[in-house]
């Protein structure tokens, strides 16, 4: 028997096809995959659950991407610094993903798998149950905001006339050149892990009011490098 003129279809050709078009235009059609791979759209519905079961691909596609060993990791707020890097830098790379991606429940079973790592490394460390998903959510809320803003233009402030603005023009000025994204990123990951540092002994969430310390930023060492936490995590 000979060889098909075309690559059988399958789930993987979907799945890139499909994020593909997401990487494109933001989203996708099950035509318009059908029609990139050169079959009829019943040939695609054959192999997937619908538009629902692609969008479950795409995300196990994107998340593939993310190291879940650094979950294996100890300290547990060391892991959670590396496990955010990575799962920014998965996102990153597919900016125009994150608003389908989060639109819908997340079925695939790897990516629950990795949230479910994420947990017990948080009730190992003492964490309360209650505390443990908006701990989770939290971060991913800081991760998905930094990897669509790495989509941003370096330069985000345009400045006709320095005069109408001095002090941002001042503070601009100031800010290095380049690593605008990590810097702030790294800014907020230091935050975050700072405030929720406490949670294991015991006070359960903070009220939002500030870092459970009382400190701020001007009686601080300053802003982090973006090589990495002030502590070194």
């Amino acid at each position: 028997m000979g060889r098909p003129h075309k690559p059988l279809l399958d789930r993987a050709r979907i799945t890139t096809t499909a994020l593909e078009l997401v990487d494109e235009q933001g989203d996708f059609s099950v035509p318009q995959i059908a029609r990139r791979l050169g079959v009829q759209t019943a040939s695609v519905y054959h192999h997937v659950d619908g538009r629902d079961g692609i969008v479950e691909l795409l995300r196990e596609r994107v998340c593939s991407a993310i190291d879940g060993g650094t979950l294996d990791g100890q300290p547990w707020d060391a892991a959670f610094a590396a496990w955010a890097r990575s799962y920014r830098a998965a996102f990153a790379a597919h900016p125009k993903a994150i608003p389908l991606l989060t639109g819908s429940p997340v079925r695939a079973p790897r990516v629950l798998d990795q949230y479910e790592q994420a947990v017990a490394l948080l009730l190992d460390a003492g964490f309360a149950l209650p505390d443990v998903m908006p701990v989770i959510i939290a971060l991913e809320n800081l991760v998905l905001g930094s990897a669509l803003d790495m989509a941003a233009p370096e330069a985000m402030w345009e400045l006709a006339d320095d005069t109408a603005t001095p002090r941002l023009a001042r503070a601009l000025a100031a800010f290095p050149e380049g690593g605008r994204t990590d810097t702030a990123f790294e800014l907020a990951l230091a935050g975050y892990l700072a405030h929720i540092r406490g949670l294991p002994d015991g006070r359960g969430l903070p009220d939002g009011r500030g870092l459970p310390d009382g400190r701020g930023l001007p009686d601080g060492p300053g802003l982090p490098d973006g090589r990495g936490l002030p502590d070194g995590a």
